[in-house]
């Protein structure tokens, strides 16, 4: 798996409409490399769901979100039309980049052995360099933990907390001690 401080392998990769999305060619102040297992599963509807929820938190960040995993362009489509994502969801179709970013190989579910892509997250800075990595990531709490890191990133050692009522959204800074 690659490590933090390393640079982020360029890629090309299509999504649900067969646009192609090149990562050199993304300039937000961050991105989020989110590496799910299949579409339409329990654990990836989940996680999917819930970055999400977050998307708009996320892109008042400047950080763009790519969900990748195998499975073709209608998969994500049928995915992302089922559950309403606003994500962009990419096809790594022969697995190529899970590879290259070492979040593909063996597992085991109920015994089973099986290769697949292990739920993995990689945040990278503007210039593309990894500056945190997440294996192994428990889906249902995982979207808002790099939400948190991100806005403490950008907030310095304040962190963000929202209340929200049906009428509007509170924000208020938090100073935390270091």
């Amino acid at each position: 798996m690659l490590k933090e401080k390393k640079n982020a392998p360029n890629f090309v990769l299509k999504d649900k409409d067969a646009k192609e999305w090149e990562l050199k060619k993304i300039k937000s102040k961050y991105v989020v490399l989110y590496f799910y297992p299949k579409d339409n599963t329990p654990g990836c509807t989940i996680e999917a769901l819930l970055f999400n929820k977050y998307l708009s938190d996320f892109k008042n960040l400047d950080v763009t979100i790519m969900g990748i995993s195998g499975g073709n362009e209608k998969s994500k489509t049928k995915f992302c039309d089922k559950h309403k994502l606003k994500l962009l969801l990419l096809s790594d179709m022969d697995f190529s980049v899970a590879k290259i970013y070492g979040v593909y190989g063996e597992k085991s579910f109920m015994g089973k052995k099986y290769t697949g892509i292990e739920r993995s997250t990689f945040i990278l800075d503007k210039n593309q360099k990894i500056i945190k990595v997440y294996f192994r990531v428990n889906p249902s709490g995982h979207a808002k933990e790099v939400l948190d890191y991100i806005s403490t990133l950008t907030n310095g050692n304040k962190k963000v907390k929202k209340t929200r009522s049906k009428k509007f959204t509170i924000s208020c800074i938090l100073t935390t001690k270091s």
